[in-house]
């Protein structure tokens, strides 16, 4: 889903059932996007478990990338209900606090437990069958995420941010006039860490940074999952032909893991 209807506004939102080849918007920030599934969900037709979202309101952008847990039950819903959650939270939500976030990643399991159980398929379902999925639903459904807001300087305010929260191992890459300062982010990036429609933050609580942003200051944000490992070596702008071929992975014969992908630069 694409949309630019008004001036410098902007939104992406993943869809798990089909690709997004490599693409960019270009206003106050410029945008790249990507999605992929990997070779055997295409080949079986399966749903993707990433997501990512973005949205760009002039000087204002709010994100959101998940990556579903395939070892949990439907870790797809996992990623697409808390990444639209998060989204739509983003998008109403001006102040947070650290132990304000981590209240409202507990209080979203009663409905995402819910939608999860309607999920099941109906009563004519073989009762043994039936009663697998609902142990399987009984253990929740899992996420890794990051989402965050980024609000530039501007005449009426003089003072941008940046915020951002995450539990996970998917990537955040944050360069600085072209000089990479992710090593505060490469140490919470934990494998055990995520989000649950059972119990909301595992592993710990969500970690969070926040800092200003200077007017004038060349900045770019990275985040994908880990379907695009082959990007964590890699700490010069690439041009858009070259992501497109890790999406492609022809050195693999496709995508082993689900890719998601978001680049800002402003």
């Amino acid at each position: 889903m694409n949309s630019a209807a008004a001036k410098d506004a902007f939104t992406f939102v993943s869809s798990q059932s089909s690709e997004q080849r490599l693409s960019t918007y270009r206003g106050r920030f410029v945008c790249r996007y990507a999605y992929g599934r990997a070779m055997e969900s295409l080949v079986q037709g399966e749903k993707g478990q990433d997501f990512v979202g973005v949205e760009i309101d002039g000087d204002v952008c709010n994100f959101v990338l998940c990556d579903g847990v395939g070892m949990s039950y439907r870790g797809d819903f996992a990623a697409r209900f808390l990444g639209h959650t998060l989204l739509e939270w983003l998008g109403k939500t001006r102040e947070w606090s650290s132990a304000g976030f981590a209240g409202f990643m507990r209080e979203i399991t009663t409905a995402a437990s819910m939608q999860l159980k309607q999920l099941i398929p109906p009563n004519e379902t073989p009762s043994l069958l039936r009663e697998v999925l609902e142990d399987k639903q009984r253990m929740g459904s899992q996420s890794m995420y990051i989402c965050g807001r980024i609000e530039l300087p501007s005449s009426k305010r003089k003072q941008g941010r940046i915020w951002m929260a995450w539990q996970g191992d998917s990537r955040v890459r944050f360069w600085k006039q072209n000089m990479e300062i992710s090593e505060h982010f490469q140490a919470s990036m934990q494998t055990n860490e995520r989000w649950s429609t059972l119990t909301g933050p595992v592993g710990g609580q969500p970690h969070v940074y926040q800092t200003r942003l200077e007017y004038g200051m060349p900045m770019r944000l990275q985040l994908y999952t880990d379907g695009l490992d082959d990007l964590d070596p890699i700490r010069e702008l690439l041009p858009d032909e070259q992501i497109q071929i890790l999406l492609e992975a022809p050195h693999t014969g496709g995508l082993q893991d689900d890719a998601a992908f978001l680049e800002l630069q402003w």
